[in-house]
C-alpha cells in the first residue's frame, strides 16, 4: 500500500528523467500558477515553479519559499497558462464513466476513470483513490461549479504505478480547508484558495483567470 506522501518521497528517484505531463504541457513545470495574482501569508513552501499571467502581482515570497523559479507575468507563465487552458478544455471534454452529482467524495473508494459533478463537489473526510497497481492511469474529476475540501479532509492514494495522475477540472473555484491533505492537479477556471496548513501532494494549483491565495501551505508537484 502506497500513501499520498510517497509521491513526494519518490520524487528524487525520477526527477532527472521526468517528462512534461502530456496533458498539462509546459504548465507541468509549475506548482502554482495564477491568472490575476498569487498571494501568500506565512511559511508556505512551493516545490516547482510559481507564476502568474496575465496578472503581475505576486506577494508573500518571502516569507514563502519557492523551490523553483518565479515567473511574474513573463512569456514562460503565458505559455503555461495557454497549455493549462488547453488541458482544462481537454479534461472537461472527456466522456464520463460515472456521475457523482450530489454525493460527498468523503468515504468513497474509486478506481481510475472520469468522474463528473454537474454542479459543485464536496470532500468531507477521506477520499481513497486506488490505482490498483496500474501505470499510466488517470483519475479525472469534471466539476461543474466549485470544489470545496473541508478542514482536515484528505485524499489517500493506494497502489500507485508509474506515471499515474489526478486531475480536477473545475468550472468555478476551489477551496481547500485548513489542514486539508489534498492530492492531484487542480485546474480551476477562477480562483484557488488554500486555508491554513492545507497541502497539495503530487499536484499543482493552476488558476486560469482568478487568484491563488495561500496561508502557510505546502504544494509539491
Amino acid at each position: 500500500m502506497k500513501l499520498a506522501r510517497l509521491c513526494t518521497l519518490l520524487l528524487p528517484l525520477f526527477a532527472l528523467s521526468a517528462q512534461a505531463d502530456p496533458i498539462l504541457g509546459s504548465a507541468s513545470g509549475f506548482a502554482v500558477l495564477g491568472g490575476s495574482a498569487v498571494t501568500n501569508i506565512g511559511a508556505t513552501v512551493v516545490t516547482g515553479d510559481l507564476g502568474v499571467w496575465p496578472g503581475t502581482s505576486i506577494t508573500g515570497f518571502p516569507p514563502g519559499i519557492v523551490n523553483g523559479t518565479i515567473h511574474d507575468g513573463d512569456a514562460v507563465a503565458m505559455q503555461a497558462q495557454l497549455d493549462a487552458l488547453t488541458a482544462f478544455n481537454f479534461l472537461q471534454g472527456l466522456p464520463s464513466n460515472q456521475n457523482l452529482t450530489g454525493q460527498d467524495l468523503g468515504g468513497l473508494e474509486l478506481t481510475p476513470g472520469v468522474y463528473t459533478f454537474n454542479s459543485s463537489a464536496q470532500l468531507t473526510g477521506q477520499l481513497i483513490l486506488n490505482f490498483q497497481g496500474m501505470s499510466n492511469a488517470n483519475f479525472v474529476f469534471q466539476i461543474g461549479s466549485a470544489l470545496f475540501a473541508g478542514g482536515g479532509s484528505s485524499v489517500l492514494l493506494l497502489n500507485m504505478g508509474t506515471n499515474d495522475n489526478i486531475y480536477w477540472a473545475i468550472w468555478s473555484s476551489a477551496t481547500l480547508g485548513s489542514t486539508a491533505d489534498f492530492a492531484g492537479n487542480i485546474v480551476a477556471d477562477q480562483s484557488i484558495t488554500l486555508d491554513t496548513s492545507a497541502t497539495i501532494d503530487c499536484g499543482r494549483a493552476l488558476a486560469l483567470n482568478g487568484a491563488i491565495t495561500m496561508i502557510s501551505n505546502t504544494i509539491d508537484n
